[in-house]
């Protein structure tokens, strides 16, 4: 007999599906990931379509979906309210994250794994009780900090905070004990110090964990509200989130351009998970957290 290929789908195989309470538990399932899907992208889809919506059809007609689809409104509020300028800031912001995010963590998570100086599982004790930690309870000293050393309304603080982060130290110092040992040993041999081991074998050895640290430090730096709120609040310096509040709060404008000026907000990180998601699922899968 000829051996056939049984195709799978998920942890369910076709034979199973053969079995009417098999099927019957799979379509259930299936409706509740759809029912599920719907209520979490419906918002996302609403603010999409009723920022398309002139102010009066907004306010009268319950509908969805908009008459026409007009640009020249997403024109006009992007014009009127200098979102060049927002986008800028938080260009600069997201920038200065993701290089402090890669280069700092990064030092740190390759000291704990191949280093390993005295003290070292200390440090990672420390780390690991960092993710337990939520980082608004250290809001109010780490502002109060920065003013008295004169670094609020600058990005400085932005950087450096995202340069401590102790889900991307975990995440890279889980990705470097997968490396070989003998590639640094020989290294060592060869008379390379720590920093030229780092940079000159880790680093490129290590390109798809940098890239997903260094998307979730773009996503991460771009919604961001708290800090940059404290810090760059009424200055030049103001990101897309500050902006954003700054319009909430004083209501100069009509709900429409309100709806316009999120949309703006949310295209930059939703179109690089888009393009990205396939990568940032395999890196978490292969360097997960390990107990």
């Amino acid at each position: 007999m000829e051996n056939k290929k049984e195709s799978y789908t998920g942890v369910i195989r076709d034979f199973d599906m053969r079995h009417m309470s098999v099927k019957i538990i799979y379509y259930m399932v299936f409706a509740v990931c759809a029912a599920i899907l719907i209520v979490c992208i419906f918002p996302f889809v609403w603010t999409i379509l009723s920022s398309f919506k002139t102010i009066k059809e907004f306010a009268s007609e319950p509908n969805i979906i908009p008459h026409q689809f007009q640009i020249s409104g997403f024109v006009k509020t992007w014009t009127s309210l200098k979102f060049v300028k927002y986008y800028m800031n938080s260009a600069i912001s997201v920038l200065g994250s993701i290089v402090c995010a890669i280069l700092f963590n990064g030092l740190f998570g390759y000291v704990m794994a191949k280093v390993k100086p005295y003290g070292s599982k200390f440090f990672e004790m420390l780390v690991m009780w960092g993710l337990l930690i939520p980082s608004t309870t250290s809001i109010v000293p780490l502002f109060m900090n920065l003013s008295k050393i004169g670094l609020t309304g600058t990005f400085i603080p932005l950087w450096l905070a995202m340069g401590a982060n102790a889900f991307y130290v975990v995440l890279f110092k889980n990705f470097f004990d997968s490396i070989p040992a003998s590639y640094i040993e020989a290294a060592t041999i060869d008379g390379a110090g720590n920093i030229q081991i780092f940079f000159k074998i880790v680093v490129p050895l290590s390109k798809s964990i940098t890239m997903v640290v260094g998307l979730y430090a773009i996503t991460a730096a771009w919604s961001d509200f708290l800090l940059p709120f404290l810090l760059l609040q009424n200055t030049q310096f103001e990101t897309v989130m500050v902006k954003l509040f700054s319009l909430m709060r004083g209501a100069k404008i009509n709900d429409v351009e309100m709806l316009r000026a999120i949309v703006f907000a949310i295209i930059p990180p939703v179109i690089l998970f888009i393009i990205f998601q396939k990568q940032i699922t395999q890196v978490t899968i292969q360097s997960g957290i390990k107990g």
